[in-house]
């Protein structure tokens, strides 16, 4: 069995903006990081299983980074993971206000993509690529 530590080559982050409430900062964690799995399968690892024989579900395979930043930071952000092309998800403010999957999508929808007013993001890729994405964020504290 090998012991040694995995050190992955792509890296999973969210990076939220400073002035949210702590219930608001684990809400749209959960929400952005749950749009990474569902599009990129490899980042998912096996299921889990106690010693009862217990199933549980899979979880993340790598440790999922968690950032703070200001307004500004997130929109610099933003920009830079879709000039790299990265897979990223977004949480918008506007989503505190709706209720569904539905209302969610049509609101981020409608907004241009340079006026979104984003509380979150999450980004996956080569670890020096979403490195240079959150340029200016700081560890979540």
């Amino acid at each position: 069995m090998n012991t040694e530590p995995m050190r992955f080559d792509t890296k999973i982050a969210v990076l939220l903006r400073e002035d949210l409430e702590p219930w608001q900062r684990l809400n749209v964690t959960a929400f952005l990081v749950s749009g990474l799995g569902s599009r990129i399968p490899e980042v998912i690892g096996e299921p889990y299983e106690d010693a009862d024989g217990v199933s549980y579900l899979p979880m993340f395979r790598q440790p999922v980074l968690v950032f703070e930043g200001t307004k500004e930071t997130l929109e610099a952000a933003h920009g830079r993971a879709l000039s790299r092309a990265l897979p990223r998800a977004v949480f918008t403010a506007d989503l505190f206000t709706t209720g569904n999957d539905r209302d969610n999508r049509a609101a981020v929808r409608a907004v241009p993509t340079a006026d979104l007013d984003l509380v979150g993001l999450a980004v996956h890729g080569p670890r020096n690529g979403v490195d240079k994405v959150l340029k200016g964020a700081r560890m979540h504290p």
